[in-house]
């Protein structure tokens, strides 16, 4: 009996239909996994300090994180010849972390979330003075609208609610400026050395000032500030494992999911509802990181 195989072409695109569909999937867990991360975050801060539910979520992240390093190489993975990259990428990337876990307690879940999705424009931005990349009249277009979108979100003399929008546009800057960090270390350190240095640094800077602020948790408080942790964890090795198997393309679109379950959970839990300037400045901004996502794929074809 003869038997007929399939062209080695053709077996390669079925190979990597199946595995951009699993990236697809993958990312769209992990956005849901961070989303109830956020939710929980959002619960406890009216009861626990904003360093104390961070410390958790960086403490207990170690455990799914052992998992992928048990995986991957081991104390092997953990060797690195830029300890000072990792220092500045750690203390950026605190910064931030404190600064939208604090506007999760202080304003509505999906006005955080939608101020969050600047990042794309100010990554692009950034990329100018640190990266030294060329930006075209195209993407600068885009950020500028892109900003208009983040001043409506902000709402420049709301009192109470400007300033709490203020930490999530600070917050924004610093996870943008993090992310850059981390594509220059790309080059020399694997994506799990980066997140291990990471975990590490905030789980010191943020215990460091645990014993001054410490509320002692109830049980099932507790529980949850070891959810946080352990969903954090996981995220990170979802979203890590989704851009290995499917280009930046295809699954960075699926970030904005995140406005789904952020304006869900607000509205469900915390009878929240965003406002027409929220609704009305997301779209501008995800307009514009759409477009300039865009503009990264062709720019990527054409090279």
């Amino acid at each position: 009996m003869t038997v007929v195989s399939s062209p080695p072409s053709l077996v390669a695109q079925a190979g990597d239909r199946v595995a951009i569909r699993r990236g697809i999937v993958l990312k769209i867990a992990a956005v849901t996994v961070f989303s109830i991360m956020d939710m929980t975050v959002k619960w406890l801060s009216a009861r626990y300090p904003t360093v104390q539910i961070i410390f958790c979520r960086s403490l207990f992240a170690f455990v799914p994180l052992a998992f992928f390093l048990w995986r991957n190489g081991g104390l092997d993975l953990l060797k690195t010849r830029r300890p000072g990259g990792h220092l500045l990428r750690a203390t950026v990337g605190a910064g931030a972390l404190y600064c939208f876990f604090w506007a999760f307690g202080h304003m509505p879940l999906a006005d955080v979330v939608a101020i969050g999705f600047a990042a794309p424009l100010c990554m692009t931005a950034m990329s100018v003075w640190l990266l030294g990349e060329r930006v075209g009249i195209r993407r600068w277009s885009a950020v500028a609208v892109g900003f208009v979108g983040v001043l409506l979100m902000v709402r420049p003399g709301a009192s109470t609610v400007e300033f709490a929008a203020l930490v999530a546009v600070l917050g924004t800057l610093l996870y943008s400026f993090g992310i850059i960090l981390v594509r220059k270390l790309s080059e020399t350190e694997r994506s799990g050395t980066i997140v291990f240095y990471f975990t590490i640094g905030a789980t010191v800077v943020f215990g460091a000032f645990l014993p001054a602020v410490w509320v002692t948790p109830s049980g099932t408080d507790a529980a949850l500030l070891v959810l946080i942790g352990l969903l954090g964890g996981i995220g990170h090795l979802l979203i890590t494992r989704a851009y290995q198997l499917a280009p930046i393309a295809v699954v960075a679109p699926f970030d904005y999911m995140a406005i789904l379950w952020a304006t869900g959970f607000g509205f469900v839990i915390f009878g929240e509802l965003p406002g027409w300037a929220t609704v009305a400045g997301s779209l501008i901004v995800v307009g514009s990181g759409l477009y300039i996502l865009h503009r990264e794929t062709v720019r990527a074809r054409d090279a």
